[in-house]
């Protein structure tokens, strides 16, 4: 299944403006790490426990996330603010050319209502 699904990710980002969408930065809260807002308070130029506080909450399931929806760090023209050292999950988004794609199969069902690779390689897969 991966061979198929890095295929199609492969063949589908190339079409895909991701500029153009942003969905993913407009409407998913992605978990945020330790390291993250580390590199993040780095790159600001302030002490993460400022970053944390104007930036970041804990969620109903203990996990960090943004504090509002969309992230603060996407601009009017969807271009990330601190792209270079944005988070580990937005690094990783939409995990479809991943290892063991099967592990998220169920995930990526739900992503593909927000981004449109996602969507393209599901229906490539079921095709």
């Amino acid at each position: 299944m991966d061979l198929l699904v890095h295929k199609l990710h492969d063949d589908i980002s190339r079409r895909v403006d991701c500029l153009k969408c942003a969905n993913c930065c407009r409407s998913l809260g992605p978990r945020i790490t330790d390291k993250d807002v580390e590199r993040i308070a780095k790159h600001l130029r302030l002490k993460t426990s400022a970053v944390i506080d104007k930036y970041f909450k804990i969620d109903e399931d203990g996990d960090m996330v943004f504090q509002n929806m969309p992230c603060p760090f996407l601009g009017d023209d969807n271009y990330c603010a601190i792209y270079e050292n944005r988070p580990k999950a937005c690094r990783e988004y939409p995990h479809t050319d991943r290892k063991r794609f099967y592990q998220i199969y169920n995930l990526s069902i739900k992503n593909a209502y927000t981004c449109p690779i996602v969507y393209e390689v599901m229906q490539g897969i079921n095709k």
